[in-house]
């Protein structure tokens, strides 16, 4: 039983770092300056997710049951960091489930247009879905370099170990 507790408590903290690592890059001024992402929560929404489906892909593409267990963590805590968030901005207890619907559907939407292009190393595909989504544009070349640094934060996460991804994941540099 207490081993139970113990693995639970672990699996906590698993999540807790890789979701800390997300946020703090997510969070990179030169998103905003460098790339024009808008300052605003729904663009940050779309950075989070963009930056959780990369870490998500790199640790399931491990191939291995820690992998896996680790990006599921990463996914929960991000979902249990959402919630939070909405009640921090006042949403009450009734409207919660109805809003956390809402941007789970968004959430999985944005992963299923991100990760294809993500995986086959589309940055022309990639880049429309960034710009509509993150940009709110429909010029697809306005998210060329969010596409350029989604790819090789992809790529520099896979060229990394395990263990290093875990400990602090190598995302690229943000440039324009």
């Amino acid at each position: 039983m207490l081993q139970n507790l113990l693995r639970s408590f672990r699996r906590e903290r698993v999540g807790d770092g890789l979701y800390e690592q997300v946020v703090r890059q997510a969070r990179e001024p030169r998103f905003y300056t460098a790339l024009g992402v808008p300052d605003r929560i729904d663009a940050r929404f779309e950075l989070y997710t963009l930056h959780m489906l990369l870490l998500t892909m790199r640790l399931k593409d491990e191939g291995t049951e820690q992998g896996g267990d680790a990006g599921q963590q990463l996914f929960d805590t991000y979902v249990s960091a959402l919630d939070h968030t909405l009640r921090e901005l006042g949403v009450g207890d009734v409207s919660v489930g109805k809003k956390m619907r809402k941007l789970g559907e968004s959430l999985y939407g944005r992963m299923s247009a991100y990760e294809q292009p993500l995986r086959d190393g589309d940055a022309a595909l990639l880049a429309e879905r960034l710009a509509r989504n993150v940009l709110e544009s429909e010029t697809a070349s306005d998210g060329d370099a969010l596409a350029a640094y989604a790819l090789n934060s992809r790529t520099q996460l896979a060229a990394q170990s395990f263990a290093d991804v875990m400990k602090a994941p190598a995302w690229a540099e943000v440039s324009a």
